[in-house]
């Protein structure tokens, strides 16, 4: 019957463990870092919303790290969102979030299903993606009640994006000492510490403790997976859609985004001069709204996790294969259809997509070509959709297992989500299987129909499980391999989930020999 129904199966596996776990929440009232919070208890799950875990990064201390919480008296209502951190309100209209933004936005959110601290649940602790120009924890998306559910508590943490999060400027780095612009990474930094100093009240386990994020919340997870900053303060790694294993960007390199912090105080201090401010000082006392308005005029993808020398050491490749990260388990993947909110339909002709990968793709373009096909309209749409997906997302993954398997001590485990919708029936989209592990399930396709059901059960096991033991498999759920470098089988989620050969490879096998060829000119640069 398995092979004839699976999801239905696992639907009903996954149903049946639930009856096992708490009835009821009874922590309702916790003192943490800076004071006490009282929460809300609803259905057996206790919530807490906009708890502080630094200090209002505003005035002196914009573009500074962040400081500690500053403590309040009383008990504090954790019962709503604190506000997103500043950016375009259409990215807070996008997501169904409440509209209010701020500078003062250095809070997180706890679910949590334990009856009385001390329970030693695992804790899973959600970074919001948003091409680190946008994104918020209050999206309904990222509500963790039904993933506490499950025995787990959740948490989720905002941190600063755009130019809030990610300006680099000379001045800053020299006030700093150790580079600048990785505001937002040592934001998700000072929370993760803070889930070390108080989860245990909550009913979770501070020494098993899992990151998990998607797009550039998973690249913050790939990047701390590697940041010598964030040692010890998880050990497991979700990565839904991302990874940052290019070489760092110093021109117009195709498929390559981190920037190293020589050219990144170039691009600041032009920044900087565009506001019409003289110095950090005078920026400083600038209105979020006039920065937020000049940044949005640059459009996405000019603010960016850099190579600062403290955060991100170097090129997160040659890291690991120095064996320089923090080695947990790791359980990746990427979706078969990302590229499609990207690139609109009839916005790619055949000359324009080979225009554009020869001017990145340097030498290598020719190669990269032959496995893109592109010869019609329809081709180029797939093309264009295809080699965004891969240089953006598959790739890094693909680089990310192999590495991992070589190096880590601690198993991989890759999937390709696939499963398609009345909506989506060419593929997964980006951040498509975002619903099915939250199990927050109803869309554009309306009510989730049983197959949906059967898949977002069949994902939080797998997720939970990972949580818990650093494995995702569990009774009546198919079996899920570690990834090797030799037999190289992903978890495929689609209507027969199950092992299967990684897709799309000699995409990613042309896209690998042209970041080896970009990582040799580099080691023959000047440094600059």
């Amino acid at each position: 019957m398995i092979h004839r129904h699976p999801l239905r199966c696992v639907l009903l596996a996954c149903l049946v463990s639930l009856a096992a776990l708490p009835a009821a929440a009874q922590i309702e009232t916790v003192s943490v870092t800076g004071g006490a919070v009282r929460g809300v208890v609803s259905d057996g799950i206790a919530s807490f919303k906009g708890i502080p875990f630094a200090a209002p990064p505003v005035g002196s201390l914009r573009w500074k790290a962040p400081q500690p919480v500053k403590p309040w008296t009383g008990v504090r209502e954790a019962d709503r969102y604190a506000p997103a951190c500043m950016q375009e309100e259409r990215f807070v209209a996008m997501m169904g979030a409440p509209p209010e933004v701020s500078e003062d936005c250095l809070y997180l959110n706890v679910w949590t299903p334990a009856k009385s601290p001390g329970e030693k649940l695992p804790v899973m602790v959600w970074i919001y993606g948003g091409a680190f120009v946008g994104g918020m924890t209050s999206a309904p998306l990222y509500d963790g009640t039904n993933l506490a559910r499950r025995g787990v508590v959740l948490v989720s943490v905002a941190y600063r994006v755009g130019p809030f999060g990610f300006l680099v400027h000379p001045a800053l780095s020299r006030e700093s000492g150790k580079g600048s612009g990785n505001y937002g990474l040592l934001d998700q930094i000072a929370a993760l510490r803070w889930v070390q100093e108080n989860i245990e009240k909550f009913g979770g386990d501070p020494q098993n403790v899992t990151i998990f994020g998607e797009s550039a919340g998973a690249i913050s997870v790939s990047m701390l997976a590697a940041s010598p900053a964030a040692k010890g303060l998880f050990h497991r790694v979700i990565s839904q859609s991302g990874g940052s294993f290019a070489p760092p960007k110093y021109e117009n390199e195709g498929g390559q985004n981190v920037l190293p912090l020589s050219v990144a105080e170039r691009n600041g201090t032009r920044f900087l001069s565009s506001l019409g401010a003289k110095d950090i000082s005078a920026a400083r006392k600038l209105g979020a709204a006039a920065i937020q308005k000049a940044a949005a005029a640059l459009g996405t993808g000019s603010f960016w996790p850099v190579v600062d020398g403290s955060v991100i050491v170097g090129d997160q490749y040659e890291l690991y294969v120095a064996g320089r990260f923090n080695d947990t388990p790791v359980l990746i993947g990427t979706n078969s259809d990302e590229g499609a909110l990207f690139v609109p339909p009839g916005s790619v002709t055949p000359e324009a997509f080979a225009e554009r990968v020869r001017a990145g793709y340097g030498e290598h373009a020719d190669r990269i070509l032959a496995v893109y096909p592109h010869a019609t309209p329809d081709e180029a749409h797939e093309a264009a959709k295809d080699i965004f997906r891969d240089s953006a997302f598959a790739w890094h993954t693909w680089a990310w297992a192999r590495l991992h398997s070589r190096k880590a001590e601690g198993p991989a485990y890759v999937y390709y989500f696939d499963h398609r919708t009345p909506s989506s029936p060419d593929g997964a989209n980006h951040a498509a299987e975002i619903p099915y592990v939250f199990g927050n399930l109803g869309g554009p396709d309306g009510p989730p129909r049983p197959e949906d059901a059967a898949m977002s059960q069949l994902m939080m096991s797998y997720w939970v499980n990972f949580a818990r033991n650093g494995d995702p498999n569990g009774p009546g759920l198919p079996k899920w391999s570690k990834f090797g470098e030799f037999t190289q089988q992903v978890m495929h989620f689609d209507a027969m989930p199950g092992m299967r050969p990684v897709p799309n490879l000699k995409q990613l096998q042309a896209l690998d020999a042209y970041y080896a060829w970009r990582r040799e000119r580099l080691k023959k640069k000047p440094a600059s």
